[in-house]
C-alpha cells in the first residue's frame, strides 16, 4: 500500500478498528498521512491492530471502548482530541451479525445487533460532534445492502442497517450547516473477512455468492478503503448524505432473500 499525503496533518478516529474492513480503512488513512486512533472492545486486539496500523504511518493509538457505552466512546474521543486537536475523520464501523430466522431469534439477540450497529453508530457520531474540526470534518458510517433489501434470516441486521442509513442522512441534514459531512459506505461481499469466511465457508457457497455479483467476484478490503479515503478527501468536499455502494453491482435488482451479500465486515 503506497503512502501518499492526502490526509497529512489530519486525525482519524476509527470505531470497530481491530479487524476486517475497518482495520483496512485505518491502514489506508495512516498510509495517507493521518494520525489514527482506533477503538474496539478488546484491549489486546485493539493494541495489536494499532501496532499494525503504525507500520503504515505514524504511531497509532488503540483504546478499548465498547460502542454501546456512550461515556466510553466520548472518553476515547476526548483523548483523541487532547492528543491531536480537532478530529477530521470519524469512521463508525462496529457491527454484529448471525444468521437466524426471526422465530429462532431471541429478543436479546435482536437487541444486541441493533445496539452494536445502530446505537453504536449513533453513539460514535453524536459523541464526536464537539471534538470535530468544523467546518471540514468527514463522518462515515458502514452500512450494508440489507438496509434496503429484505433478506431471509437477517431481520435484525436489516433493521439495524436501515436505521444507519436514515441516521446518516438525518445527520447530514442537521450538521451540514456546520460544515460537517456525513456519508455511508455499503460494502458488498468482501474477501478475507470474518463474515464471508463464516457465511460462505465452502467453494460451492462462495461460487453462489459470486454468481449474484455482476462483476462475478468478491470485493477487497482495499477497495472499501479506497472509497473511505475518497469520502474523507477534498475530492468529496461537496458529497454529503450519500450512501455509497461498493458492491460490484450486487445492489442492482431486488436481491431478495440473499442473506450473504453485504456481510463482508
Amino acid at each position: 500500500m503506497a503512502q501518499d499525503t492526502q490526509l497529512a496533518g489530519k486525525t482519524a478516529f476509527v470505531a470497530g478498528g481491530s479487524s476486517g474492513i475497518n482495520l483496512g480503512i485505518a491502514k489506508r488513512f495512516a498510509a495517507a498521512g493521518a494520525n489514527v486512533v482506533l477503538i474496539s472492545r478488546s484491549q489486546e486486539k485493539i493494541e495489536a491492530a494499532a501496532k499494525e496500523v503504525s507500520t503504515f504511518g505514524k504511531p497509532a493509538i488503540g483504546i478499548a471502548a465498547d460502542v454501546r457505552d456512550y461515556a466510553a466512546v466520548e472518553a476515547a474521543l476526548k483523548r483523541t482530541f487532547d492528543e491531536f486537536g480537532p478530529i477530521d475523520i470519524v469512521l463508525s464501523g462496529a457491527a454484529g451479525n448471525f444468521v437466524a430466522p426471526a422465530l429462532g431469534m431471541s429478543a436479546n439477540g435482536f437487541k444486541t445487533v441493533v445496539d452494536i450497529d445502530l446505537i453504536g453508530t449513533f453513539n460514535v457520531l453524536r459523541a464526536s460532534f464537539e471534538f470535530l474540526r468544523k467546518p471540514g470534518a468527514s463522518l462515515i458510517s458502514i452500512t450494508a445492502g440489507q438496509a434496503t433489501r429484505a433478506s431471509m434470516f437477517q431481520a435484525h441486521v436489516c433493521a439495524a442497517k436501515a436505521g444507519i442509513n436514515m441516521l446518516t442522512q438525518c445527520l447530514a441534514l442537521e450538521w451540514g450547516p456546520a460544515g460537517v459531512r456525513v456519508n455511508a459506505i455499503s460494502p458488498g461481499p468482501i474477501a478475507d473477512t470474518e463474515g464471508m469466511a463464516r457465511l460462505a465457508s465452502t467453494p460451492e457457497a462462495e461460487a453462489r455468492v459470486k454468481s449474484r455479483v455482476p462483476l462475478r467476484r468478491y470485493g477487497t478490503k482495499d477497495e472499501i478503503a479506497d472509497a473511505a479515503l475518497f469520502l474523507s478527501s477534498d475530492a468529496a468536499r461537496y458529497i454529503n448524505g450519500a450512501i455509497l455502494p461498493v458492491d460490484g453491482g450486487s445492489g442492482c435488482g431486488d436481491g431478495a432473500g440473499d442473506a450473504l451479500l453485504g456481510l463482508g465486515a
